[in-house]
C-alpha cells in the first residue's frame, strides 16, 4: 500500500470504512483473542488445528486494520456540491449507451475503494470511467479497453 495513494470517498464510503474499523477492532479482535486462548487451552501448539486457523484470522484482522487505518487517513470525499452536471466527473452519475450492442448502463462515478459495477458503482480508474471523464452529454467516446468500443453520453445527472 502506497503512504501516498489518496483515496477517493463519499461520505457514505468514510462512514462504512469507520464502522468497519469500530467493529474490526472493538469486536472482532477480541473474538479472535478468545479463539486463540481457547485453542491454547486444548494443548500442544505444534498440531493444533484450532490454533493455526485463529492466529491466519489474526493475522488478516490486524493487516485489514493497518489498510483501514492507512485509508482513513488518506482519505478526500468527492463532493458533488462543487462539481455542475455538465461534464462527467467524480460522484456523478452517468446513463452511456454502448454503441456496439445499443444497450444502455447507468453508473455513479466513485473513487476504486467503493467500486461495484454490478450494483451501478463504477470506478474512476477503469477505462469507461477515465474515457469519458470530462466529456459533455451527446458526446461518443472511444474507450481504450483490450478491445476497444465507443459510448455516447446521455445523461449526467447529481443525484
Amino acid at each position: 500500500m502506497s503512504e501516498n495513494k489518496v483515496y477517493y470517498l463519499t461520505e457514505e464510503g468514510v462512514e462504512d470504512l469507520r464502522n468497519e474499523y469500530n467493529k474490526l477492532v472493538h469486536v472482532t479482535r477480541e473474538e479472535v483473542k478468545s479463539e486463540l486462548k481457547e485453542a491454547r487451552a486444548l494443548g500442544d501448539l505444534s498440531e493444533n488445528a484450532d490454533y493455526d486457523a485463529a492466529r491466519d484470522r489474526q493475522a488478516q484482522i490486524e493487516s485489514r486494520i493497518v489498510e483501514l487505518e492507512n485509508m482513513l487517513q488518506h482519505y478526500e470525499i468527492i463532493d458533488t456540491t462543487k462539481v455542475s452536471n455538465k461534464t462527467v466527473e467524480m460522484g456523478l452519475t452517468v446513463t452511456v449507451c454502448f454503441l456496439d450492442i445499443d444497450e444502455k448502463e447507468t453508473y455513479k462515478i466513485v473513487g476504486s475503494f467503493e467500486a461495484d459495477p454490478l450494483n451501478g458503482l463504477l470506478s474512476n480508474e477503469t477505462p469507461l470511467a477515465a474515457a469519458i471523464m470530462g466529456h459533455k452529454v451527446g458526446d461518443t467516446v472511444e474507450v481504450n479497453a483490450a478491445k476497444p468500443y465507443k459510448v455516447t453520453i446521455l445523461e449526467i445527472v447529481s443525484k
